[in-house]
């Protein structure tokens, strides 16, 4: 059973009046690869969250950054329940062999680092939260969006739900969703290279 339904199902009973603005998710289209991102090393976890939150956020507001009064009351939440596996691997196998920990490790082993490069990227000024929930990632980021945008922390958010795969496999997952009002204009039509 798909948690999307259920959340619809809680944005319909929702005063707030929330509806799913945009969608994006990962894998797309056969034989894609992830960009790689200055100063991300090692692993694909930060690319596909960059990538997830960009190709939801251009079907929104199209081109970075988004208009500004819509992306100041825009929060991202990211939520996974492995986290970023390869970071984490490459920083134990060094100490493990008593190698020196490349720096930009301990910085990507955060993943508000690169929520941190999104929200600048696209003027996003909202609250940022990143979760690691035991099961359900996408259930419980969408009930937390719904409480961020409740206490009026924001008007939306970008949910983003990342699960990296296998080193190498090609294997990482995700979807990103930008849930927030529905008084906010319906993203434009699809756009040329949309999934």
């Amino acid at each position: 059973m798909s948690t999307v339904p259920a959340f619809d199902l809680a944005v319909r009973d929702d005063p707030a009046g929330l509806a799913v603005l945009a969608r994006a998710r990962w894998p797309g289209r056969s034989g894609e690869g992830l960009p790689s991102i200055p100063g991300f090393i090692v692993s694909s976890f930060s690319p596909l969250v960059a990538e997830l939150a960009d190709r939801c956020l251009r079907r929104y507001f199209g081109t970075s950054p988004a208009d500004r009064g819509r992306g100041e009351r825009t929060a991202v939440l990211l939520a996974s329940t492995s986290g970023d596996l390869a970071t984490a691997a490459a920083v134990a196998g060094a100490v493990d062999a008593g190698r020196r920990v490349p720096p930009l490790l301990f910085y990507q082993s955060n993943p508000n680092a690169i929520v941190g490069y999104l929200t600048a990227r696209w003027g996003l000024a909202g609250p940022v939260v990143c979760t690691s929930p035991a099961a359900d990632a996408l259930g419980d980021a969408l009930r937390l969006a719904v409480l961020l945008i409740g206490d009026g922390d924001a008007d939306a958010v970008l949910v983003i739900v990342a699960e990296q795969g296998t080193p190498g496999a090609g294997s990482d997952r995700g979807t990103a969703m930008l849930v927030g009002p529905k008084s906010w204009p319906p993203a434009p039509t699809r756009q040329e290279g949309d999934e």
